[in-house]
């Protein structure tokens, strides 16, 4: 692979996730082209780049310098020479997938870095019919979203040669992201299992009229939440078993287990309509009584805000 440095991206896909990516793309100074087929996705991309640039922590540029560095087009093709690294948002559907990627990988310089942000199918799947180089691509999961949130998981299928994952981490660090490497192929990967693990257990609690929707979201965002933020569960675990994993595991192992078998035996019943209905109503009931729209900007105002002091906290100790 080449190993000049990445100045020009290609997004495909402007969507949520794409226009997020391009922002940050954009914000940390580089050169972004982006295609979308939806129509008026130019006009909705320049709309949210011209209000979410400018949020991204510690932007090199302004809101006016990326949009100077930003061009779309119709069709990318005519572009991909001009390539340094493909981030890709398409639909997750597989068919269009393994269309798309044997289009990229054939018609792409064959030491071009290709990503998908893919949430859930693993590369191995659609890079089947990639006949040029299908080792130059991997997953580069974002957390959305992408230009606030420094998490991108990548996963490489077993295809994938060693030096590009080295190239993706680097350029994600690059720009002030926090990768991890999944060397496994694992449905939902490592961040949306987490997720739903919590998610299943929050969905029983509710269900079962053990905590209303307010008060369940209130434990995490007002407790987990906020030591997860700083740091993950083992460590948790570590500081609050007196610097010792093995201590924690050994004094609350079994009431870990004993809660465990709870859980288990009240999971929340997928194949019940009565309870899945139940909890939508439940749950809308709660948020139909908010500014969602206003939930949403100070989640990103604060989100912004912590990203800043844990960049800030990393400089000082690093």
């Amino acid at each position: 692979m080449s190993t000049s440095p990445i100045r020009t991206v290609g997004v495909i896909g402007a969507g949520v996730i794409g226009a997020s990516w391009t922002a940050l793309f954009l914000a940390k100074g580089l050169k972004v082209i982006a295609t979308d087929p939806a129509p008026g996705a130019e006009a909705k991309l320049r709309a949210y780049l011209q209000e979410y640039c400018s949020a991204v922590p510690n932007p090199t540029f302004d809101a006016a310098t990326c949009l100077q560095n930003f061009t779309f087009v119709p069709d990318i093709d005519p572009h991909l020479e001009r390539l340094d690294l493909i981030q890709e948002n398409g639909p997750e559907r597989l068919d269009l997938k393994r269309r798309l990627f044997a289009h990229l990988d054939a018609k792409t310089p064959s030491h071009v870095l290709i990503a998908s942000s893919s949430s859930g199918l693993p590369a191995s799947q659609f890079v089947t019919d990639c006949t040029n180089n299908p080792s130059r691509i991997l997953i580069g999961h974002p957390f959305n979203p992408p230009h606030l949130v420094p998490l991108v998981e990548i996963v490489p299928h077993p295809g994938t040669a060693e030096e590009y994952v080295t190239a993706a981490y680097r350029f994600y660090e690059s720009l002030e992201k926090d990768p991890v490497v999944v060397r496994q192929e694992t449905p939902g990967f490592i961040a949306n299992r987490l997720q739903a693990a919590v998610c299943a257990e929050a969905y029983s609690l509710v269900s079962r009229g053990v905590v209303s929707p307010e008060d369940l979201d209130k434990t995490m965002a007002s407790g987990l939440g906020l030591r997860w933020a700083l740091n993950g569960p083992l460590m948790t675990n570590t500081l609050g078993g007196g610097a010792s994993f093995a201590h924690f595991i050994d004094h609350l192992g079994p009431a870990l287990k004993s809660w465990l078998d709870d859980m288990e035996a009240h999971k929340f019943d997928w194949s019940s309509k009565d309870t899945v209905e139940g909890l939508k109503d439940t749950v809308n009931g709660w948020v139909s009584q908010v500014n969602l729209k206003e939930v949403a900007g100070r989640r990103d105002v604060l989100l912004a805000d912590l990203v800043r002091k844990k960049l800030d906290q990393q400089g000082k100790s690093g």
